[in-house]
């Protein structure tokens, strides 16, 4: 998909004040059982359609209106992903405004997910 100049812009800004990791280190983290909140920010329509093992869905149009339901401890470990890597560097500066501090964004999306063969559900 080719993104338009603005959007880019901001991601790569977020991207200045995010975290990111590599689908590698968010599979190696969820296999190894350590405590975190691995959410997809896709919408409602690509989430119903697949999605990593594990997961669950906060979409990004929600995710500030309902992350304090879901995860009212600001300081719990969240790793987020959406198609490509760039929805979910948003969400996560977001939720660092709004006070998480330990948020990540993996690189890739669910596409580098996916074209590694790691676990999916639909």
């Amino acid at each position: 998909m080719q993104h338009n100049p603005g959007f880019l812009k901001l991601v790569d800004a977020a991207r200045g004040r995010v975290k990111e990791c590599t689908i590698e280190q968010a599979k190696d983290r969820l296999y190894r059982g350590e405590a975190l909140h691995f959410l997809d920010v896709r919408e409602d329509l690509e989430f119903a359609k697949d999605h990593a093992k594990g997961a669950r869905h906060l979409g990004k149009g929600i995710i500030e209106r309902d992350v304090e339901t879901l995860i009212p401890n600001k300081d719990e470990a969240i790793v987020l992903y959406c198609g490509g890597g760039y929805r979910s560097v948003l969400a996560a500066d977001a939720l660092q405004q709004m006070g998480y501090t330990n948020v990540v964004s993996m690189d890739g999306g669910i596409k580098a997910w996916r074209d590694a063969g790691y676990p999916m559900e639909r």
